[in-house]
Formats: C-alpha cells, structure tokens, sequence
C-alpha cells in the first residue's frame, strides 16, 4: 500500500495503490491523514491502483470523510476497479461517498 500525492486546482488527489486491509489500515490511516492538510477543501481519492480493500480500510475511507466533513471539505473517490466497486456498493458505501468514473468528474462535481 502507497499513497501518492498531486494536485488539480484546489484539489488534492491522493492515490492509494495495493491492498489496503486489516495488516495495514493504521498505516493507511496515518499516511492519508498526513497528506491531507487543515487546508484542503476538496479531496480526491483515486483508487485506480487499489487492488483490494477489506472492511478495516474502508473504516479508514468512513473516518476520513467524516473527518472532512466536519470542516465542510468535500471529498469523492474515484477510478474505482470492477471488484472495488463491488465492495463499495454492498457495503453500502456508495451511498455514502460520491464516486464518480475519473479524477475530472470528481473535481468538476465539486463545483
């Protein structure tokens, strides 16, 4: 599991590769807390190269969003493969968070 960072306008994009699962949903929670700043206020998590993720590292994705939430920044993922989508859609969190097919329909839904 790495995350790497870039930047689209205002937007944050971090990308999250590998497997994100209860071996390493602390790591994953740490590294993506620390790349998102108190002053980002739109941010993107392209889950283009995630290749599984487990019920811990979708509590990271809930606690993140919330974490966003609370200080009014938005937050979407996005490039989400055939068995993630499935994952996110059985457990419900589709419903939750705004996904969306690219990195630019994620942005552009920010407004």
């Amino acid at each position: 599991m790495a995350i790497t960072t870039e930047r689209s306008g205002d937007a944050l994009i971090a990308k999250t590769e590998g497997r994100v699962d209860g071996s390493n949903a602390r790591e994953f929670q740490s590294e993506l807390e620390s790349v998102i700043s108190a002053d980002d206020k739109a941010v993107v998590l392209d889950l283009a190269e995630l290749t599984y993720i487990s019920s811990a590292g979708l509590r990271v994705i809930l606690l993140v969003t919330k974490s966003l939430r609370d200080r009014n920044a938005r937050f979407a993922v996005c490039n989400l493969s055939e068995s993630i989508r499935e994952v996110f859609s059985i457990s419900g969190f589709d419903q939750i968070i705004p996904v969306h097919a690219d990195q630019s329909a994620a942005i552009a839904s920010f407004g």
